[in-house]
C-alpha cells in the first residue's frame, strides 16, 4: 500500500517536498516511482529510483527535482524545486514488481499505486 502527502498550492519558483509512505521495507521494492497527470492526458513519468539507488528523471525536471529513499521510515521522497506552472499534476507514487520487467519510465510496468497528491504551481 501507498498512500502520498505533500501535495499543495505553491507560487512559481517556489518548492515541495512530496512524500510517499510505503507498508512494507522500502528497501525490498524492486523500482519506486513518481509518475503525474494533469486531466485530459495519460500518466507520464517523473523520477524513480531502484533498489541499487541509482535513479533517473524525465528530462523536463532534471536538476529540479531530487528523487530520494529513507529505509528506516519506508518512504520514498520527491523533493520538488524551482516549481513551473507546467508542473502542476496530480502525483502519483509507484512501486514495481520483482523482478522488474518492462521500462522504468512506463506506467505499465508498475503494479501498486498510490491515491495521488495534487500540485499546483501558479504564476
Amino acid at each position: 500500500q501507498l498512500v502520498e502527502s505533500g501535495g499543495g498550492l505553491v507560487q512559481a519558483g517556489g518548492s515541495l517536498r512530496l512524500s510517499c509512505q510505503v507498508s512494507v521495507n522500502v528497501n525490498s521494492i524492486s523500482v519506486m516511482a513518481w509518475f503525474r497527470q494533469t486531466p485530459g492526458r495519460e500518466r507520464v513519468f517523473v523520477a524513480r529510483i531502484r533498489r541499487d539507488s541509482v535513479t533517473a528523471y524525465r528530462d523536463s525536471v532534471e536538476g529540479r527535482f531530487t528523487i530520494s529513499r529513507d529505509d528506516a521510515k519506508d518512504r520514498v521522497y520527491l523533493q520538488m524545486n524551482n516549481l513551473k506552472p507546467e508542473d502542476t499534476a496530480v502525483y502519483y507514487c509507484a512501486a514495481g514488481p520483482d523482478p522488474f520487467i518492462g521500462p522504468t519510465m512506463d506506467r505499465r510496468s508498475y503494479e501498486t499505486w498510490g491515491q495521488g497528491t495534487q500540485v499546483t504551481v501558479t504564476s
